[in-house]
């Protein structure tokens, strides 16, 4: 604890600087990544280190999201609201400069492995926290694309959700990104 302590005064002392923490692995599980930082984003709870940047994922060609990422080298990470293709349905608009995110299969169900009470059993502790999809990129126009290798996993809380009270529409809205290929 007190080496994380260091690196924290490390970084509040140099913050004008760019520094990459010396041996710093960022892989998160599923869980930590909706549990932890998607759930402290959408109730807007500060996080030390931005380690996951908030963009608009959609104004970049995957090729260019190394260069906005905060760390990775095959796999980024990114905080997203989720656009609507058209303004009145739910629709989510995949569309970049060269081409689109297609999802591929169904929502995979992301549950917490922590015990929700001492009474529980541990069959009871498999409560959902969110939901992943994946989704692969296709240069081109849809109908016309031609599919690439570059994937894509969203990350989202679901909607039934009774830990969140949203304050704002956006709140359903918010995501987590890993992109990589």
């Amino acid at each position: 604890m007190e080496v994380t302590s260091k690196l924290m005064d490390i970084v509040v002392d140099h913050e004008d600087d760019q520094i990459i923490l010396p041996g710093f692995r960022f892989h998160p599980t599923d869980e930590e990544l909706v549990g932890f930082y998607l759930r402290r984003k959408v109730e807007k709870k500060p996080i030390a280190i931005e380690i996951i940047k908030q963009i608009d994922i959609y104004k970049y060609d995957p090729w260019d999201l190394p260069k906005v990422s905060n760390v990775g080298d095959k796999e980024w990470y990114f905080f997203c609201i989720r656009g609507r293709k058209y303004r009145n349905s739910i629709r989510p608009n995949r569309v970049t400069g060269s081409g689109f995110w297609k999802a591929t299969g169904i929502d995979k169900p992301i549950f917490s492995t922590l015990k929700l009470s001492s009474n529980d059993n541990a069959n009871n502790n498999n409560n959902v926290i969110g939901l992943k999809k994946s989704l692969v990129y296709y240069r081109g126009s849809a109908g016309k694309g031609t599919k690439t290798d570059w994937m894509m996993h969203e990350f989202r809380l679901p909607f039934n959700n009774n830990n969140i009270i949203p304050h704002d529409q956006d709140h359903n809205n918010a995501q987590g990104k890993e992109a990589g290929k």
